[in-house]
């Protein structure tokens, strides 16, 4: 099973468009409040479109809490990390953290799990901070669910008017 674990969402637009990635990969969504919007709010609704219905979600008072009731392989996504997410074999049951958009995940935690620390790696220009939060996260996603094979999602196409062998 593949967990996405949101700490402190700040933004309703990129809190959607996980939603919706959680939604049609299969992966479970945890949110760890508090979050910068409600979850009702118009704008988190439209960037997840129809797909609400999709999700597996869980909410959680704290990081404490989070950890309390979970266990498995926890991998946190940051810019302060010193390896890249490919350089990393996910196994099952992962779990991949993301932070809020302004501060990112908290530094202690990082400090404390310094071999579990993945990053995306970008240009180093001090203007170029970071990659879009929801961007980050597909990334991710894609990448635990390509070294698994893509388990349970559909692999290949069909055109409307046309089949592919014609």
């Amino acid at each position: 099973m593949l967990n996405i674990v949101m700490v402190e969402p700040e933004i309703p637009q990129n809190m959607g468009n996980v939603a919706r990635t959680c939604a049609v990969t299969g992966a479970r969504l945890h949110i760890i409040e508090p979050m910068g919007f409600k979850i009702d709010d118009k704008k988190l609704k439209r960037a997840g479109l129809d797909y609400w219905h999709m999700l597996d979600i869980t909410y959680y008072k704290n990081l404490d809490d989070f950890f309390e009731k979970n266990d498995g392989h926890y991998y946190f996504f940051s810019t302060k990390s010193k390896q890249k997410y490919s350089d990393i074999k996910y196994p099952e049951n992962t779990y991949l953290f993301f932070g809020k958009e302004t501060k990112g995940l908290p530094e202690e935690l990082l400090k404390n799990n310094p071999d579990r620390c993945v990053r995306i790696p970008m240009i180093n220009n001090e203007h170029a901070r970071s990659i879009n939060l929801s961007n980050s996260v597909c990334v991710g996603v894609y990448e635990v669910l390509r070294q698994w094979d893509f388990p349970n999602l559909l692999c290949k196409g069909q055109l409307t008017k046309f089949s592919w062998d014609d």
